[in-house]
């Protein structure tokens, strides 16, 4: 196993997350559609000329956005599946990590989605009486320093 597993892993969580934003986009606008209408000029049923008020309901595009929804709810389920399998690969190459201390950072960084500087404050609370502290750079460099070595 290598390192491509963790970059994939980071695009597909990304994937996924623009998946549900556009998915969530697509809900309200569907939400917002409404009753439209249009005046044209006209004979009205009285046989008089003037201008008459024409409404109804968009339909085409109503079920054209509904289709599209449920296309990409489907995808979701298959992106979230794929997701399921790479966390159990991404799990196993962590396990993988025979310093403890990396294996540390590489969880909090991939599997609980923290970001360096938090990291960094999660590796100080649970090592308090290291006589250097953790820092952001410090955690970044020895994750990159462990997957240009390896």
């Amino acid at each position: 196993m290598d390192k491509a597993i963790l970059l994939q892993y980071c695009s597909l969580q990304a994937e996924i997350k623009n998946l549900k934003r556009k998915m969530k986009e697509l809900e309200e606008q569907i939400d917002h559609i409404g009753e439209v209408s249009d005046t044209v000029k006209g004979t009205r049923q009285d046989g008089t000329i003037g201008n008459i008020r024409v409404s109804g309901y968009p339909e085409p595009e109503y079920y054209s956005k509904k289709l599209l929804l449920t296309k990409r709810k489907f995808k979701m389920e298959l992106l979230e599946a794929e997701l399921l399998e790479m966390v159990n690969q991404v799990e196993e190459y962590i396990q993988s990590i025979p310093n403890s201390e990396l294996r540390m950072i590489f969880q909090l960084y991939y599997m609980d989605d923290l970001t360096w500087p938090r990291v960094a404050l999660c590796m100080n609370d649970r090592f308090p009486k290291k006589r250097i502290s953790y820092t952001e750079d410090g955690c970044r460099m020895r994750h990159n320093r462990y997957l240009k070595k390896n």
